[in-house]
C-alpha cells in the first residue's frame, strides 16, 4: 500500500467509475448491508455521498476478519477496483460498473445491536427514531431531507443578497414581549429574580434597524415560542427567512419576496408547477373565509363556496328558514362537481356529524331520461324553482352535488373549510402537481368578544391601519390592517405587515383595545421611544423555513425536515431535555421549584 495515501480514504463511496479500474484505492464508510454468497462476501459500503460494492473471497488476506463485520460498523478498506461483469452492472448506482476487491481492513468503530435498521424502509415508532436520531439520520431519505434543507437556506440567502439585502444578526437573549405565543424565560444570575426571554421573532429588533437606517435587512432567524405542538409546527423553536425594508408599501414587499419564494420552489420543487409570482391572487381575509373557510386556502382545489341564503329564506326547509330569521346568519353552499351520488352525499353527511355538526344538507342532480332533476330530501322541501336557481348560481349540472351549512359563519366556517378539502380530495379535484400561492390581505385589526363585547386585537397590533388615524376614529370592527399572509397548498408560509411607525397612531390603536399610553410605553418602550426620532415608513415579512422545506420534501410532518426535533410533548429524547436543574444551579439563580401535585 502506498504510504502517500490518506489515512482514511482516497475516494468517497460515490466516486469510482469504470475509469478507475485497475487502481488501488482506500474507502471508508458504514457497512450498509452484508451478503454472503457461498464463500464470497458482498458488502455495500456507504458514506454521505453514495454506496460502493466491495467484495472478498478466501483469497483476501482479511477474509476471516471481514466475516465478523456487521451492519453499521464503520470501516476502512483498501483494495483493487475491478470492472463488473456486463450482466451485473447496476444502472441505478453511479458506482454500479465497478466493485472493489478488499486487500486490507481496519475497523474504525463497531456497532451494537441496532435499535433501528438504516438499510431498507422499515417504519419505526417516532419515540425510537427521535431517541436514536443519529441512526435515523443515516437513512437515505433523511440524508436527502437535510441536504435539501441546507440547499434551500443557501438559495434563500443568495437570492436575498442578489436583491441588495444584507444579513444582520439579532440578539437571542432579550426582553419578554407579547408577540402572541408564550415566551421561554431565562433566569438572570447577575440580577436575581429577574428574567430574560428568548425572542419569539426578531420583530422589534428589525424595526429598530429600519429606524437606524439600514434600509434592507434579512436573516435566517431562529424563533422561540412555548407553543402547543402540531404536525406542521415545531413546539419550541423554528427558523424563518425574516426580512424588513424601508420606504415601501405593501405591494413592494410582495414584489420583493414573491420571486424569491417562487425561485426556491422552482429550483427544488422537483418539476411541480409554480404559478408566476405576478399571478398570485390577492384575496381579502373576508373572501377567503367565505370561499374557502380558512385564511390559508389550498387553491389546488377549484371548489369555491358561495352564500345561498336567498334561496332558503321563507322556503319549505324549516331548519334553514328559521335560522335565517336570526341576526347574522347565512346559508353557504359547497359545490361538489362529480359528487352527485347518494352514496357520496351520505358519506359527507357522516363526515359533518363526526365534526360535531348535526349534518350537512345536500342536493344532487341526475337525469333519469326526463331531463335534469334535483334529488335528495332538501330538494323536495324547497321545490324545483329554488333548486334550479341554486344550480344556476353554482354552475352545476348532471352528476354534480352541493352541500349546505347554515348558522353564524364563525360556528360552521372551519368545518366548511375542512369539508371543502375532503370533497376535493375524495373526488380527485386537487391538482397534486402544483404549488398554488395566494396572498391573503385586508386582515381586520380588531375583533369583539361575543360574551363581554370587549374589543381586542385580532392580529398583529403593530400593523398600520388602512386609512391611518382617520380609520381609527370610526367603527373599530371595520378597520383593516396592511397585514398579509402568503398561503400555499393549505399552509401559511409567510406573514407580514406594513408597520405602524407613527407614535400617535400607535397609541390610538392600543387605546381602542383598552391599553393606556403608560402600558404601551412600558411593554414596547424601545419601539415607542425610537419612533419619536424620525422613523421611516417600513414593512416586511417572515417566511417559515421548516414549513417550506416540508412542502418541497413532500412530507406531512415538520419533524422530517428538522435535524434534531423535539417530540409532540416538547421533549428532546436524545439529549433528555428538559431536565431537572441541580440544587447548586437553583441556589445560584435564587430560584425555588414549586412541586406540582
Amino acid at each position: 500500500m502506498a504510504d502517500s495515501m490518506h489515512a482514511y480514504r482516497s475516494h468517497t463511496c460515490a466516486a469510482l467509475t469504470k475509469s478507475n479500474v485497475g487502481e488501488t484505492v482506500r474507502l471508508a464508510g458504514w457497512v450498509h448491508r452484508v451478503r454472503d454468497h457461498g464463500g464470497v462476501l458482498f458488502i455495500d459500503l456507504r458514506d454521505h455521498y453514495g454506496v460502493t460494492q466491495v467484495i472478498a473471497d478466501g483469497d483476501s488476506p482479511v477474509f476471516a476478519a471481514l466475516e465478523k463485520v456487521r451492519s453499521e460498523w464503520c470501516i476502512r478498506i483498501d483494495g483493487n477496483v475491478l470492472a463488473r461483469d456486463e450482466s451485473l452492472v447496476n444502472k441505478n448506482l453511479p458506482t454500479g460498473e465497478i466493485e472493489v476487491f478488499i486487500r486490507d481492513l481496519e475497523v474504525l468503530g463497531t456497532s451494537e445491536e441496532l435499535p433501528l435498521m438504516v438499510f431498507g424502509d422499515q417504519e419505526y415508532p417516532e419515540e425510537t427514531r427521535l431517541k436514536y436520531r443519529f441512526l435515523d439520520l443515516r437513512r437515505e431519505q433523511m440524508q436527502e431531507n437535510m441536504k435539501l434543507r441546507s440547499d434551500v437556506v443557501m438559495s434563500m440567502r443568495k437570492r436575498m443578497w442578489d436583491l441588495n439585502f444584507r444579513e444582520y444578526q439579532t440578539p437571542i437573549i432579550t426582553a419578554s414581549s407579547p408577540e402572541g405565543a408564550r415566551d421561554f424565560l431565562v433566569p438572570s444570575r447577575l440580577h436575581p429574580g429577574k428574567f430574560y426571554a428568548l425572542p419569539q421573532a426578531p420583530q422589534q429588533f428589525k424595526q429598530l434597524m429600519m429606524v437606524a437606517g439600514f434600509d434592507k435587512y434579512f436573516q435566517i432567524a431562529p424563533c422561540f415560542r412555548d407553543e402547543d405542538p402540531r404536525a406542521d409546527r415545531s413546539p419550541t423553536d423554528f427558523y424563518q427567512l425574516d426580512m424588513e425594508m424601508s420606504f415601501v408599501e405593501q405591494q413592494d414587499v410582495f414584489d420583493t419576496i414573491a420571486p424569491v419564494l417562487a425561485g426556491v420552489f422552482e429550483e427544488f420543487g422537483g418539476g411541480r408547477k409554480v404559478d408566476a409570482p405576478n399571478e398570485w391572487p390577492q384575496i381579502s381575509y373576508k373572501d377567503a373565509a367565505l370561499k374557502y373557510g380558512t385564511d390559508k386556502p389550498d387553491l389546488r382545489n377549484p371548489i369555491e363556496m358561495q352564500v345561498v341564503s336567498e334561496h332558503f329564506a321563507g322556503s319549505g326547509f324549516a331548519i334553514f328558514a328559521k335560522l335565517l330569521e336570526q341576526e347574522g346568519t347565512q346559508i353557504r353552499a359547497i359545490p361538489a362537481p362529480t359528487g352527485g351520488s347518494r352514496k357520496f352525499c351520505d358519506r359527507m353527511n357522516k363526515f359533518a356529524q363526526q365534526e360535531g355538526l348535526p349534518g350537512m344538507g345536500y342536493i344532487f342532480w341526475r337525469d333519469q331520461g326526463e331531463g335534469i332533476e334535483a334529488a335528495g330530501p332538501l330538494a323536495k322541501n324547497i321545490g324545483p324553482e329554488r333548486t334550479e336557481a341554486i344550480r344556476q348560481q353554482l354552475g352545476l349540472g348532471v352528476g354534480d352535488a352541493a352541500f349546505f351549512l347554515g348558522g353564524k359563519p364563525k360556528s360552521f366556517e372551519k368545518v366548511a373549510g375542512k369539508a371543502r378539502d375532503v370533497i376535493g380530495e375524495e373526488l380527485g379535484l386537487i391538482d397534486k402537481d402544483r404549488f398554488a400561492f395566494a396572498w391573503i390581505v385586508d386582515f381586520p385589526i380588531y375583533e369583539q368578544d361575543e360574551e363581554t363585547g370587549k374589543i381586542d386585537f385580532e392580529h398583529n397590533p403593530f400593523s398600520m391601519p388602512q386609512g391611518g388615524m382617520d380609520a381609527l376614529l370610526g367603527d373599530p370592527l371595520e378597520v383593516k390592517g396592511f397585514q398579509y399572509d402568503l398561503a400555499c397548498n393549505g399552509y401559511e408560509l409567510v406573514s407580514g405587515a406594513v408597520r405602524n411607525h407613527k407614535p400617535e397612531i400607535m397609541f390610538k390603536a392600543f387605546e381602542i383595545a383598552g391599553y393606556g399610553e403608560d402600558e404601551v410605553r412600558k411593554r414596547f418602550g424601545a419601539l415607542v421611544n425610537a419612533f419619536q426620532y424620525g422613523a421611516p415608513p417600513h414593512a416586511g415579512c417572515a417566511a417559515g423555513v421548516d414549513r417550506i422545506v416540508m412542502l418541497l420534501a413532500d412530507q406531512q410532518n415538520i419533524r422530517e425536515v428538522v435535524m434534531f426535533p423535539m417530540n409532540q410533548r416538547a421533549e428532546d429524547l436524545m439529549m433528555n431535555a428538559p431536565s431537572d436543574p441541580t440544587s447548586d444551579q437553583l441556589m445560584e439563580l435564587g430560584l425555588r421549584v414549586i412541586p406540582q401535585d
